[in-house]
């Protein structure tokens, strides 16, 4: 069943302020904490209410930044060669390892 605008903003309000309140942080805390004025604090967790800018200053807050990433899954590759092509274009390159340079001998 699909949800409305409004059902899915009082859910994910509900979400911030459930976490919120299992780490034992009252709004003001947080609103500290995040940089998020109360107010909007307030906002937030009743009518899910905040810009993208107040949902990630609450995630990092609540130390729940990671979760964002699964909002928007990357799609799933259509074949093997787009995998490995995805996995090239995101792999850290690997820094080359030089032996160290031979010094050369003083005589004395």
């Amino acid at each position: 069943m699909l949800k409305t605008e409004d059902e899915l903003l009082r859910e994910l309000g509900r979400s911030v302020r459930d976490q919120r309140i299992a780490q034992g942080l009252s709004q003001l805390e947080v609103s500290e904490r995040s940089g998020v004025p109360l107010r909007t604090w307030k906002r937030l967790e009743g009518e899910g209410q905040g810009s993208i800018r107040h949902l990630i200053q609450a995630a990092i807050a609540l130390r729940s930044e990671d979760n964002l990433a699964l909002l928007f899954p990357a799609p799933a590759a259509s074949s093997m060669d787009e995998l490995l092509a995805r996995q090239a274009a995101t792999a850290t390159p690997k820094r080359r390892l030089r032996a160290p340079r031979a010094r050369p001998r003083v005589k004395p």
